[in-house]
Formats: structure tokens, C-alpha cells, sequence
């Protein structure tokens, strides 16, 4: 069977006030590349804002239209969500498939999706987008079965879809909220166990292919051999969408949570947020958030903007922050390197873990005390019990018992009140 080999032409719209458009350009074809969709032409337009009925000026389509033709291109992917009508005039005057920038973040996600939770919320926002556009997504859709790289993965979008009737589609949409309520419930509960633990939650958050993964997985690698431990990482957009949560401990026995999110991505869908909120939440109930930032991006700053924004939006807000500047290896920046809050360090290396580590124990580890215990002979248990949750730094074995100096939390510290002699 021959494999349909997909070639775009990029279509974006330069708006007065965007200091950011050829950055989401790159960034547009770089969505193409992470579902193998060739680039092989651009086309933009300078206006004061987007025309409403065509998104370019009615020149310009002529112009996408032959550039379509000269290329031997069988798609066309613009850079900013399409309403309802600008899909159907567009697709009445090119007579060619087109997809819009969410539909493309829509149709990678569906492709990353590995777990039954991560699936439902990407075929819950492709539902929630398709709904209002069905008559132009038909037509475009039908043209060459599916989305893009022969065909949306999940279900969601996909042609069968755009054949069943609205209230089908909003009995779907129903019912998948109706399941990942369900699936909300069950992350609150665990939050809960885990806040009830007392072990502190550490939250990696950041743009897409900052460096997150990697992140993890260098801190893992110097905490536990376990490899088994470690997650999916990859460059390239998107590499994984599900939420990993693991145990670290430390040298000296100090545990908290490490988890990482999705990453972030500029005019990342609306509906994509929403979906993916009580994923996303993991951040908003967390200790501290580590935020990765690509720093050999010229425009990380912007990068940093969005996540920023997008934190905003999900609600996470009076969490305390470590900026981590990643990739320092790659735009030539001394490493490692620690101000205030800021480390900078390279991830892929595995150098600037310790002052990283530093920072995080700094943070979370506050309310750590030092105190000494005299446990009886007879309390053994107790004496095991802190050799493996604590940070024993002295032990002395005299007539009463055994003299510990221990540094603890201080929840530890109150259950153990009554071996305590002095703090």
C-alpha cells in the first residue's frame, strides 16, 4: 500500500502588534516536523489584524493557491485557530485540505496519548473544536481521509466522526467529561494520601522540548538505580504527555515527590487546557514547581511568558518557584551556575544537579529540625524507623538506650515528642 506522504504549505499572518510571529513560524513547521509533515513552502502576510472572512486578504489566497499548485503540495496548516466560516470560504477557494494550528497541537497529542486518561481528554477537546466546524471540517477532511500524516490516530476528529450528527458528538462529549470527572476525583484522592503523608511534591513544569524529561531522568539516575524508574524522553515536541509521579530519596533519607506535566507551547488550544486540567493541576497543589527553560532558545524569554500564563490559567498560583535554565551547554553560558532562585545547568550532562538539589532541599525542607532522642532498649523499631525516614547524624549507645541526634520533619518530631530531650 502506497504511504501518503504529506507536504505542507505554512500560511501565517504577521498582526501589527505580534513581536513573536517568526517565532511561531519556526515553531509551526516545527509541529509539522513532530508528525512528519514536509514544509515545502511559506506563505505570510503583513496586516493590521486577520481578515475575517478569509484569515489573508483575498489576494493572498490566490497567491497561497499557486504556491500550492508550483510546490506539488497536498496540505495547507495555518498558524492560528480558523473560526467556522473562515474554514468553509477557504476551503471552497483552495479546493485542498486544510488544517489550522490547534488542529495540528490537536492531531500530535493524539498521536502521544499513550494512557486511557491522556486519550480521553485529547478526543474530548478534538470533539469540543470539531462541534461548531463540521460542515467545513467535512469537506476538507473528506478530501483525503482524516488529518494529517494520513489521518487523525485517535478517533476523535477523524472523518467517521464528522459523519455522525451533532447530538452524537455532544453525547460523546458528555460522557467523556462524565469519565474524566471520575479520573479527577481519583488524582484528588491520591493528591490527598499524598499530602496526608507529609513527603513533600516537587512539580517540573515548562515549555515543550525544554527539557523536562531529561530533567527527571538525571535526577533519578543519581538518586536510585532503578532504571525501570525513568521516563520517555526525546527531542522533539511533545515527546510525552502523560503525567509521571516518582519517589526520590536522598542521601540523607530526606523523600519528596517528583512529577512532571505536559509542556506548554504558545497558542496552546483553549480546549486542550481545559481537557488536560486536572493533569495540569498537579502543578497547582505542589510544594514547589521547578520551571525548565530552554536557554539556548534565543526566545526562551517568551517561552518563559506562556508557561507563565498558562500556570495563570489553571489556577497555580502562590507556589514557590526555581528557575531552572536548562540547555546552558548549548548557548554558552558558564554552568553551573546558582542566583537567588536561578540555576543554571545542563540536564543532558547531568551537571548542576547538586546545586540544583540544594535549592530544592532549601525550599522544601524548611520545616526540618535537628533534635535528641534517647529511645529505649525496648523501642528498637523506633531506632530502625529513623535510620530509614531520618537524617540520623549521631548515635551513642548509653544505660537508658540509645542517644540519637536526628534532623526530622517536624510532624516526625511531634509523633516522637516524648523521647525527646532536647531540641
Amino acid at each position: 500500500m502506497e504511504i501518503l506522504v504529506e507536504r505542507a504549505i505554512l500560511v501565517g499572518v504577521h498582526e501589527q502588534q505580534d513581536e513573536h510571529f517568526d517565532y511561531a513560524m519556526e515553531e509551526l513547521k516545527n509541529l509539522a516536523d513532530a508528525i512528519d509533515v514536509e514544509t515545502v513552502g511559506v506563505v505570510t502576510q503583513s496586516l493590521e489584524r486577520r481578515h475575517p472572512s478569509h484569515y489573508v486578504g483575498k489576494g493572498k489566497v490566490i497567491e497561497i493557491r499557486n504556491v500550492y499548485d508550483a510546490t506539488d503540495a497536498n496540505l495547507i496548516i495555518f498558524n492560528d485557530e480558523l473560526s467556522p466560516s473562515q474554514i468553509r470560504n477557504l476551503e471552497q477557494e483552495l479546493e485542498c485540505k486544510i488544517i489550522d494550528r490547534t488542529m495540528l497541537i490537536l492531531d500530535i497529542f493524539a498521536r502521544r496519548a499513550r494512557t486511557s486518561e491522556s486519550k480521553m481528554q485529547v478526543e474530548l477537546a478534538q470533539l469540543q473544536y470539531t462541534l461548531p466546524r463540521l460542515i467545513g471540517l467535512r469537506a476538507s477532511l473528506s478530501r483525503q481521509g482524516g488529518g494529517t500524516g494520513g489521518g487523525f490516530q485517535n478517533k476523535g476528529a477523524g472523518e467517521t466522526k464528522l459523519e455522525l450528527d451533532r447530538r452524537k458528538i455532544e453525547d460523546q462529549i458528555a460522557k467523556l467529561r462524565r469519565d474524566l470527572n471520575h479520573v479527577k476525583d481519583q488524582r484528588e484522592t491520591q493528591r490527598k494520601q499524598r499530602k496526608r503523608s507529609g513527603i513533600p511534591v516537587v512539580s517540573i513544569v515548562g515549555y515543550t522540548n525544554a527539557g523536562k524529561s531529561t530533567l527527571m531522568n538525571r535526577l533519578l539516575e543519581k538518586m536510585d538505580t532503578d532504571h525501570s524508574k525513568q521516563v520517555f524522553e526525546k527531542d522533539m515536541l511533545f515527546a510525552t504527555l502523560d503525567t509521571s509521579i516518582r519517589k526520590i530519596k536522598l542521601i540523607d533519607n530526606k523523600e519528596f515527590i517528583l512529577t512532571d506535566t505536559v509542556g506548554f507551547v504558545s497558542k496552546l488550544p483553549h480546549n486542550l487546557v481545559q481537557a488536560f486540567r486536572s493533569t495540569l493541576e498537579e502543578a497547582r497543589d505542589a510544594d514547589l514547581l521547578l520551571h525548565v527553560v530552554d536557554v539556548s532558545n534565543e526566545d526562551y524569554q517568551y517561552m518563559v511568558e506562556v508557561t507563565n500564563d498558562t500556570l495563570h490559567e489553571i489556577g497555580v498560583e502562590n507556589v514557590a518557584m526555581v528557575n531552572v535554565y536548562n540547555k546552558a551547554d548549548l548557548a554558552n553560558i558558564m554552568y553551573p551556575k546558582v542566583s537567588g532562585n536561578t540555576v543554571w545547568l545542563s540536564a543532558r550532562e547531568g551537571n548542576g544537579l547538586e546545586e540544583l538539589i540544594a535549592l530544592i532541599k532549601r525550599h522544601i525542607f524548611e520545616q526540618y529540625v535537628t533534635c535528641k532522642l534517647m529511645i529505649p532498649y525496648d523501642r528498637g523499631e523506633i531506632v530502625s524507623h529513623l535510620n530509614d525516614k531520618a537524617n540520623v547524624k549521631n548515635v551513642a549507645y548509653e544505660e537508658e538506650g540509645t542517644l540519637m541526634t536526628v534532623e526530622m520533619d517536624v510532624t516526625e518530631r511531634d509523633k516522637l515528642s516524648e523521647y525527646i530531650i532536647s531540641h
